[in-house]
């Protein structure tokens, strides 16, 4: 029995519009709750470059070494290409229950508490702003390494440590945050990110192919124990699980045009084709080159032209920070409803003022944390465990069950069943794995350690 929502209607009028499809007039839905932030203003595109901007990110620099490596050729060629294929789907069932009881669930844990009731609503927003937390903290050292590495092409000088970096980093991320209030004001970066990708992904495919042509026959061995093995394994399905889900998909199909089911399976398509198909590729190749031995962050890997791999990083770094933005939008979001007020316009005295402080105070809690543990492989799979399992997969279809599943015949019913009790599964043995990756690079390596 679906709960009723305990809902606050949102009554400004102009952060949820109507608008024409196909010539007609098409009456905006009431929302789940309140919010400051755009409601229904953007095409299916822009929806689909901000899940590429966040997916594509420079975190696929590391999939050759976190997946491949751990996985081998076959294995890793087919839980890739199948955890795609999953992940589309359960994205697609996700996006059918935006409009659930009338009314457009623009967070997650709206949804959740809809169908659940206030509990799981609770439950949900720690889980989800806990694994998108992780995520940012990640892509902050990524930016740092990133950072590192084009001052090491052009000087010999190690007085600055990856720490100095990763802060650096971190005002950077900061001062976007400021000057980029919404997810909807993100459009133009969100396509500016596509283009950035490019540029690495396009640079450590070639270079990486060249580097492969001129190699001796690589190992593509497991390395390892049997336990490493075993737990580099679970930790790669993590990984997968990272690259192709976002945790946040109700929190974009908020900011997509109606109609929203249909919108959404056509920017899911676009990332999951355009988006895919060249971290696809440049996993395939990074492995291929440099097999076992591949970097985790495969730039570093390189042995092309200095100045390519320059610009492979300096794009790798601009592109991180649209990335974080796309993820830290719920938490900008809650916070900026929470404190700002209704009444002004984004760009006021005291808007900006709760942006400085709050988005501020988030940005730096995450460049220290950053700093103090830069191992973001670790962070890639502990937010796969944590997030992408029971968010994307388990808790999708029993939503799904709970709120279509009354007619459906037996078969139907034990599918569903079987994609939750395998999603809780296999939650369970990531997160083990992924804690277990911390742990030992806790021990092995120092705190603010310069990798």
């Amino acid at each position: 029995m679906v709960k009723k929502p305990m809902v606050k209607v949102i009554m400004n009028v102009n952060i949820h519009r109507s608008h024409k499809v196909s010539g007609k007039s098409v009456r905006p839905l009431l929302v789940s709750r309140d919010t400051v932030h755009r409601v229904g203003q953007d095409s299916w595109w822009e929806v689909g470059f901000h899940f590429i901007a966040a997916l594509d990110n420079a975190f696929i620099l590391g999939y050759p070494a976190l997946i491949m490596a751990y996985l081998g050729w076959a294995t890793g060629t087919i839980c890739l290409i199948g955890g795609g294929i999953v992940s589309f789907y359960n994205n697609c069932l996700l996006g059918s229950l935006h409009e659930t009881g009338g009314k457009r669930h623009i967070r997650y844990r709206d949804l959740a508490g809809h169908i659940y009731g206030r509990g799981m609503y609770r439950a949900t927003w720690f889980v989800q702003y806990f694994n998108l937390s992780i995520a940012n903290i990640g892509t902050i050292i990524l930016a740092g390494q990133a950072l590192k590495a084009i001052f090491g092409a052009f000087s010999d000088n190690t007085s600055v440590k990856l720490a100095g970096w990763i802060v650096i980093a971190g005002v950077c991320f900061g001062l976007f945050a400021f000057v980029v209030p919404t997810l909807h004001a993100l459009r133009f970066f969100s396509s500016c990110s596509l283009f950035l990708s490019l540029i690495y992904t396009c640079i450590a495919i070639g270079v990486s192919f060249s580097d492969g042509l001129k190699s001796p026959p690589r190992d593509y061995s497991l390395k390892g124990t049997r336990a490493d093995r075993t737990f580099n394994a679970i930790g790669a399905l993590a990984t997968i699980a990272f690259a192709y889900n976002t945790g946040i998909l109700p929190e974009m199909q908020a900011t997509i045009r109606q109609p929203t089911t249909t919108n959404i399976y056509k920017a899911l398509g676009m990332q999951f084709t355009l988006g895919t198909f060249p971290f696809l590729l440049l996993t395939f190749v990074g492995y291929w080159a440099y097999g076992n031995g591949a970097s985790i962050y495969l730039l570093s890997s390189l042995g092309g032209p200095k100045s390519l791999v320059t610009i492979a990083n300096a794009a790798a770094f601009l592109q991180a920070i649209v990335s974080l933005h796309v993820y830290a939008t719920p938490m900008y979001e809650f916070m900026d409803t929470h404190f700002a007020r209704k009444d002004r316009s984004e760009w006021s005295v005291h808007s900006m003022l709760v942006r400085f402080i709050t988005r501020g105070t988030y940005i730096t809690i995450s460049t220290f944390l950053g700093a103090l543990l830069p191992f973001f492989g670790d962070f890639i799979a502990l937010t796969g465990a944590m997030a992408a399992f029971p968010l994307e997969s388990g808790l999708i279809h029993h939503m799904y069950l709970k709120v279509k599943g009354k007619g459906f015949s037996k078969w139907r019913l034990l599918w569903h069943w079987f994609i939750v009790v395998i999603s809780a599964i296999l939650t369970v043995v990531t997160c083990v794995a992924a804690v277990r990756y911390i742990v030992q690079d806790s021990t092995n390596y120092h705190a603010f350690a310069n990798l």
